[in-house]
């Protein structure tokens, strides 16, 4: 869609229409921001041309990254990822891969702990086609190193998913599951993981399967978000779990209620986690505060089907950030201190059938977002304006 009119002419809009809005509830529906969003040209990295295929962006250690892959005529992809100071200067990373899956990676996960940057890569193959998962290590500029790990250390028999990755003052963690249900992978360095799995109040029990789809550090140890599908229902509980060393964790249950709920994505803003996803027939928040879940808005609204959740948050000065599939299309909220949770317009219709993608990552008060629907790629880029502009 166009950029319409000025973000500052709309944020007054916003202020006029939502301003009796308290902080943490939806505003009313017509109330939809309009940034000036910029596409971007990726540089392309050495090698053969071929089409992008963009699966993730965050700002990690002050630096900005758009990872995915590139794929040739006939499908095969390579790994790719970009770095930039600002989110305007991009120069493409170089990739050392030495596994037959390893050099066809799709990267869709990035986390930083001080020099060092970790990624996720994962390319569908074998007998049942299932996703080979590769891990990655090096320097925020590059070159990043394959991990050579045992085929059962993120597949066989007993697995489910690879999710997401972090690092922290305590090293890194990645959340995912298998088939004891929530499981975490650790590591000193992000040079090789170990698998937890079947960890008591993390996996699955008599009271019900669980799932973890995000990780994050905090000053106490590890948070990690997902849900529980209780043993006597056909429902699912958004679910949290606390740790201070990634070895033992303690559950932090969201508030009880009958519809269903899930934290999909946790962010911390200004030292408080929030988590999003799912809750009933629209998008829900939740604060993390004195040891508990409290509410922090609902926005939006899913289409019937499996296929709604959150992509992506991103922290900004203006607030937090959410990318998510309506089941439809990926759109945008932002929930600002001031108006609560608000639209926002994407820098183009971004189709959430098929194999798509969409993300979001932010610094200060730039935005970055990209769109895949599984023939081309994009990348914007907008800064929101000063406050009380």
């Amino acid at each position: 869609m166009p950029s319409g009119r000025g973000f500052v002419a709309l944020t007054l809009l916003v202020a006029l229409l939502g301003g009796c809005t308290p902080a943490g509830t939806s505003p009313p529906p017509e109330v939809v921001l309009r940034p000036q969003w910029r596409e971007l040209a990726l540089p392309m990295p050495p090698g053969p041309a071929g089409r992008l295929v963009l699966r993730d962006a965050t700002v990690c250690g002050g630096r900005w990254y758009v990872t995915g892959a590139l794929a040739d005529a006939d499908g095969m992809t390579r790994p790719v990822a970009w770095t930039s100071p600002d989110g305007e200067r991009w120069r493409s990373l170089e990739f050392l891969g030495t596994t037959h899956y390893g050099l066809r990676a799709v990267i869709y996960a990035l986390g930083c702990r001080g020099d060092r940057i970790a990624m996720l890569g994962a390319r569908s193959g074998g007998a049942h086609g299932n996703p080979r998962v590769t891990q990655w290590y090096g320097g925020p500029d590059g070159p990043m190193h394959e991990v050579i790990a045992g085929f059962q250390l993120y597949g066989g028999p007993d697995a489910v998913n690879v999710a997401r990755l972090a690092g922290g003052p305590r090293g890194w963690a990645i959340a995912g599951n298998r088939l004891a249900g929530a499981a975490v992978w650790l590591s000193p360095d992000a040079a090789e993981f170990g698998l937890r799995e079947g960890v008591p109040e993390l996996a699955g029990d008599a009271r019900g399967e669980t799932m973890a789809y995000d990780v994050t550090p905090v000053p106490d140890g590890w948070l990690m978000v997902g849900a529980l599908s209780p043993a006597d229902r056909i429902d699912r509980d958004a679910l949290a779990w606390l740790s201070p060393d990634g070895e033992r964790w303690s559950r932090v249950p969201a508030p009880a209620s009958p519809e269903y709920e899930e934290f999909d994505r946790v962010a911390v803003v200004a030292g408080t986690p929030y988590a999003v996803g799912l809750r009933g027939a629209r998008f829900g928040a939740w604060r993390l505060v004195d040891g508990g879940w409290a509410d922090a808005g609902v926005f939006g609204s899913t289409r019937p089907g499996p296929v709604a959740w959150v992509a992506e948050l991103a922290v900004t000065d203006g607030g937090l950030l959410a990318a998510v599939s309506d089941g439809e299309m990926y759109r945008l909220w932002l929930m600002s201190p001031e108006q609560g949770w608000v639209g926002v317009a994407t820098p183009a219709p971004l189709s959430a059938a098929g194999v798509s993608a969409a993300g979001v990552a932010g610094a200060g008060r730039r935005v970055l977002a990209l769109g895949d629907d599984g023939s081309g790629a994009h990348v914007w880029i907008m800064d929101l304006p000063p406050k009380h502009a």
